[in-house]
């Protein structure tokens, strides 16, 4: 269960006047997400959706709220007195930052994170990514791992030809990702994603650069590989960023809506349709419809304010 109860997140900026000012990207969001369901979070560019994913991810610090995963705390809120920030200190600071990444609870080796630009190693093969991520789970603290046993390095090359084979890049091992399509390189970042075998996959635009074909086949791709860890009894929970309306209502179990900036929750949308879904499936069109019109209505209100 990913729970995030009142998240704020505020950055300072510096203006055109070269003057410090306050931008506030996500304001008072709180979302309660069960295992195993793929969760959109769907908005207009600005309105914070990559900075609250980014949150749960444990990549930035809330400057309000928390997010626990299975009750475990990400990150605390970032210190906003001077209180709070001799407490930090003490609390945090008293050893070197590695070993502070060890004391402090944060169950990142069970989130995996894909982005919109594939963020695969260019100098390395495609297994050879697989491979490191492998690695990396193999050097963190067992107690960061859930106690599971390191891997042989036999194992791990195992194990990265069985998650590459998962999602047809097999034969293509021993290429290097400029040598690969961008939609294969979208598979070798989920491949690598799941080869850590995470309990969430947390996905920032992961088809945004890839043409409308293979944007199509690879959401399909991806449901077919949540529905497999569905039957191993573990199945992965999945969030996804995007700005497609029709990608999030055929992926999702449930579309979150953010408003304009500052994000916060607009509308909470469940799409209870069946699985294996049509894409001109009358309830899922229903529902696209729904989202657009009030996507519609907050660009009218805009236009309206500005004039």
């Amino acid at each position: 269960m990913i729970e995030a109860k009142s998240i704020g997140k505020f950055f300072s900026v510096v203006n055109e006047k070269g003057l410090a000012e306050g931008l506030t990207a996500v304001l008072n969001v709180s979302l309660s997400i069960p295992d195993g369901k793929i969760v959109s979070l769907l908005g207009p560019s600005g309105c914070g959706k990559s900075t609250f994913l980014e949150i749960l991810a444990g990549l930035q610090a809330p400057t309000d709220g928390a997010i626990r995963i299975d009750g475990k705390l990400v990150l605390e809120p970032l210190p906003a007195t001077r209180k709070e920030q001799i407490a930090y200190r003490r609390r945090y600071r008293f050893i070197s930052p590695l070993a502070n990444g060890v004391f402090r609870d944060r169950p990142k080796h069970d989130i995996a994170m894909i982005f919109q630009d594939y963020a695969v190693f260019p100098w390395m093969t495609a297994l050879q990514n697989v491979s490191f991520a492998l690695k990396l789970r193999n050097a963190a603290p067992p107690a960061a791992i859930g106690g599971a046993a390191k891997l042989k390095k036999r194992k791990i090359e195992e194990k990265s030809l069985y998650y590459l084979h998962k999602v047809g890049l097999a034969a293509s091992a021993h290429k290097y990702p400029s040598q690969l399509s961008g939609g294969m390189r979208q598979r070798l970042a989920l491949a690598r994603a799941l080869s850590v075998e995470p309990k969430i996959i947390l996905m920032d635009e992961p088809f945004a650069a890839v043409d409308a074909l293979t944007r199509e086949k690879l959401q399909d791709e991806l449901l077919r590989l949540w529905d497999e860890t569905g039957g191993t009894g573990n199945p992965i929970t999945i969030i996804l960023v995007t700005h497609d309306v029709q990608e999030a209502v055929y992926l999702s179990d449930e579309v979150v809506v953010f408003s304009p900036s500052p994000g916060t929750i607009r509308n909470r949308i469940p799409v209870a349709v069946k699985r294996p879904r049509a894409r001109t499936d009358a309830e899922l069109v229903k529902i696209h419809e729904r989202i657009l019109a009030m996507f519609q209505y907050d660009i009218n209100q805009e236009a309206d304010y500005a004039i």
